[in-house]
C-alpha cells in the first residue's frame, strides 16, 4: 500500500491527465492502481479516484469487476461497485447481479443495486427474476423493486409484459415501476395498468396500487377506490381510504364516511377516520377558497 503523500500525487497526476484528455486508457498498471487506491482511509480520496475512474469508463471496467468480486478489502469492493454506478455499462450486469446475490456485505449489495439501476433496460429481466425466486430474501426484493422503479420509462416494454406475472412480487414491483412511467409521461397505459391492478388477487399489489394513485393525486380513480371500501380485506379497505384522502376529491367523503361507519378493524377504522378528517377540512378549504374567488370578481 503506498503513502498517503504517494496517493495524493497520483492523484492529481490522473486528475491533471483526465483533463488534458492525455490518459492513456491502455495502461492497465495504471489502472489497477487507481482501483488499489480506492482502499485508502480517507473518503474524499476513495471519492477522487472513482470519479477519475468514471472518467475512464468503460477501459476501467473490468478492473473495477475484478475488485468487486474478488478484492479482500471489503473497502475497495464498495468503492468499486460504487464507480461502476457511475459508469453505467450494461456489459456489467451478470456480474452485479452476482454482487447483489453473494456479497455478504450489505454495502456493496447496496451499491450493486445503484449500479444495475444505472444500467437501464439491461437489468429488467434479470432483476425480474430475482422477484420471481422464492430464495431471494425480502431485503433483496426490496432493493430490486426500488431499483426498477428507477429505470422506469427505460424498461417500459418489459414493466408492461411483466405484469402478467404469476408472482405477486413481480406485479406489486411492476406496479411501483410503472408508477414512474405514469408521472414522467403521463401515459395512459401505465394509469390504467395500475387502475387495473386495484382488483389485483394479491393484497400486496392492490395495496402498492392503491397507495401510488393516491401519490399520483389520480382523479379518475376515485370510483374504483371507493367500490374498494366495501373489499372483504381490511388491508385493502385502509389502503383505499387513504388513497382517496390523498387524492382529496370531496365526492369521496361521503362513502368513506359510510365506510367509517360500519368499519369493524380497529387499524382500519383509524385509517378511515383520519381520511374523513382529512378530506373533511380540505373539503371546508374549497368552500372558503370558491367563495372568496366569488366575493373577489363581485
Amino acid at each position: 500500500m503506498i503513502s498517503h503523500e504517494e496517493t495524493d500525487v497520483l492523484l492529481a497526476r490522473v486528475n491533471e491527465q483526465i483533463a488534458q484528455q492525455t490518459f492513456d486508457i491502455h495502461n492497465h498498471e495504471l489502472i489497477k492502481q487507481m482501483v488499489e487506491c480506492m482502499g485508502d482511509t480517507r473518503g474524499m480520496v476513495r471519492l477522487g479516484f472513482a470519479e477519475a475512474l468514471g472518467e475512464v469508463g468503460k477501459p476501467a471496467v473490468p478492473f473495477l469487476l475484478e475488485a468487486m468480486a474478488n478484492h479482500d478489502n471489503v473497502v475497495v469492493r464498495r468503492a468499486a461497485a460504487k464507480t461502476l454506478t457511475l459508469i453505467g455499462d450494461p456489459s456489467t450486469v451478470p456480474n452485479l447481479i452476482h454482487a447483489l446475490l453473494n456479497d455478504e456485505d450489505t454495502v456493496v449489495q447496496g451499491s450493486a443495486i445503484g449500479a444495475l439501476a444505472r444500467t437501464g433496460e439491461a437489468a429488467v429481466l434479470p432483476l425480474l427474476k430475482i422477484l420471481e425466486s422464492a430464495e431471494s430474501p425480502e431485503t433483496t426484493k426490496g432493493h430490486v423493486a426500488w431499483a426498477l422503479a428507477f429505470i422506469g420509462t427505460e424498461g417500459k416494454k418489459h414493466l408492461y409484459q411483466a405484469i402478467d406475472s404469476e408472482s405477486p412480487e413481480v406485479r406489486a414491483a411492476i406496479v411501483g415501476a410503472v408508477a414512474k412511467i405514469a408521472e414522467q409521461e403521463e401515459e395512459e397505459k401505465a394509469f390504467d395498468l395500475i387502475v387495473q391492478s386495484l382488483k389485483d388477487p394479491a393484497t400486496n399489489v392492490r395495496s402498492e396500487a392503491a397507495a401510488v394513485l393516491g401519490n399520483l393525486t389520480y382523479q379518475p380513480a376515485v370510483p374504483k377506490l371507493i367500490e374498494l371500501l366495501n373489499h372483504p380485506e381490511g388491508e385493502t379497505r385502509k389502503s383505499a381510504a387513504l388513497a382517496l384522502m390523498k387524492i382529496g376529491d370531496g365526492t369521496a367523503l361521503e362513502p368513506i364516511k359510510v365506510a367509517l361507519a360500519r368499519e369493524s378493524e380497529e387499524g382500519v377504522k383509524k385509517a378511515t377516520a383520519l381520511a374523513v378528517s382529512l378530506l373533511e377540512r380540505k373539503v371546508e378549504e374549497d368552500v372558503d377558497a370558491e367563495r372568496e374567488d366569488t366575493e373577489t370578481r363581485e
